[in-house]
């Protein structure tokens, strides 16, 4: 049975679908608000932290898929470099490191616009794509940052 047929989205909120959809998957979520959802997911390098939030004023479902990353000082213009090279390969939504809160964040904007109802297919498939993502990418940004491998090494 597909996600769409367990239930009728027509009236929810794009963030129940994603509630429905992390007891689906039977993933760790706290509802953070009426608009925004935390879950953590698991991957075969780590636990995702990922957080979705609804924007009714530009109609948007954002995500965010975090992990703590805390290379050495000398090493962040490898990483900045091997985000370069790592964003010209994703076409689905793009990574960027926050330093302040040494976290590798994967970010991506579903637009909604016009009242789009969202299916709960979309929602797995971008969390699922967010995971993907950083499943592929964080051996490269980890072998820049610990490994002594350039980021064309390491891609």
């Amino acid at each position: 049975m597909s996600l769409s047929q367990e239930f009728h989205t027509d009236d929810l909120h794009p963030i129940d679908v994603v509630e429905h959809i992390a007891a689906h998957h039977e993933w760790d979520f706290d509802r953070v608000a009426d608009d925004q959802i935390a879950m953590a997911v698991e991957g075969q390098w780590r636990t995702y932290s990922i957080t979705l939030a609804w924007s009714g004023y530009d109609e948007t479902l954002r995500l965010i898929c975090t992990f703590e990353m805390e290379p050495p000082e000398e090493k962040l213009s490898g990483i900045y470099e091997v985000l370069n090279r790592t964003n010209d390969m994703c076409w689905a939504g793009a990574f960027t490191y926050w330093q302040e809160q040494r976290l590798m964040v994967y970010r991506y904007g579903l637009v909604l616009a016009g009242g789009q109802v969202v299916a709960p297919e979309q929602i797995d498939r971008l969390i699922a794509a967010a995971v993907s993502s950083a499943e592929r990418f964080y051996p490269a940004f980890q072998l820049v940052a610990w490994g002594d491998q350039s980021p064309a090494e390491a891609m």
